[in-house]
């Protein structure tokens, strides 16, 4: 049986993206994820939380997946919604030079749902700054997509984002469906959002997209591994390109 070899970029102080990676793909006994990290430690529009993003240091880090000789490799993570969702395409472009593996991220494969899905009122959930809030809701504006209703903790560290509680969460994302988006995004990596997705979209009837789950997504795609064999995560995985 070959193996599907799947590279995850992880941010060094996230605790949540790995483990939820992990049993998304418990069931599939030929597709495992492997990680590699890079410097993230805080989520702000400073100058030095900016620079942890350098593209030096996510190619440094996918090269090191490369030996693993892993098919794809994602960055897990949302950076592209303050710095621009032409960032990612870029480092795809790049990762895939460096190493010759497919590349995919979060947010590109999260847009690639809305727009699979038709969606152009957005509810948000994330642990971010005002700051960062703003500028994510004003990226997805420049591509149609309104953001109808939002919710952000005002959290700067990035392994605080993890010690955010699944009830917390759960609460967010049902007074951000109370504004009727045609989906929610719980938008960061280091949110243990992804398994209580299935369970909110029954209780709401809305789509709930994480970005954990968007990543894996999307790199079963790029790996020939249809979604549908994953179960209990979400409409996500019955989704197909």
């Amino acid at each position: 049986m070959p193996r599907h070899l799947l590279g995850m970029l992880t941010p060094s102080s996230n605790t949540i993206l790995e483990p939820v990676t992990t049993r998304i793909l418990a069931g599939l006994p030929d597709t495992s994820a492997h990680f590699s990290r890079f410097r993230v430690t805080q989520i702000a529009l400073s100058d030095d939380a900016l620079a942890q993003f350098q593209r030096a240091e996510i190619l440094r880090a996918a090269e090191l997946l490369d030996d693993a000789k892993c098919r794809t490799i994602g960055w897990s993570g949302t950076s592209a919604g303050w710095l621009g969702f032409d960032t990612d395409v870029a480092l795809c472009r790049e990762i895939e030079a460096a190493t010759g593996a497919r590349a995919c991220t979060s947010v590109l494969a999260l847009n690639e749902v809305l727009t699979l899905t038709g969606v152009r009122k957005l509810a948000l959930v994330t642990p971010y700054t005002q700051d960062v809030q703003a500028r994510i809701i004003a990226n997805y504006a420049s591509i149609g997509i309104e953001v109808v209703s939002e919710i952000h903790w005002n959290l700067r560290d990035n392994f605080s984002f993890s010690e955010v509680s699944g009830d917390a969460i759960s609460q967010a994302v049902r007074d951000v469906a109370a504004a009727k988006p045609d989906a929610i995004a719980i938008y960061c990596t280091n949110l243990a959002g992804a398994p209580l997705v299935a369970g909110l979209e029954a209780a709401l009837g809305i789509p709930v997209y994480d970005t954990v789950a968007t990543a894996v997504w999307k790199s079963l795609l790029l790996c020939g591994v249809d979604p549908r064999r994953i179960s209990g995560w979400g409409r996500l995985f019955d989704l197909r390109t």
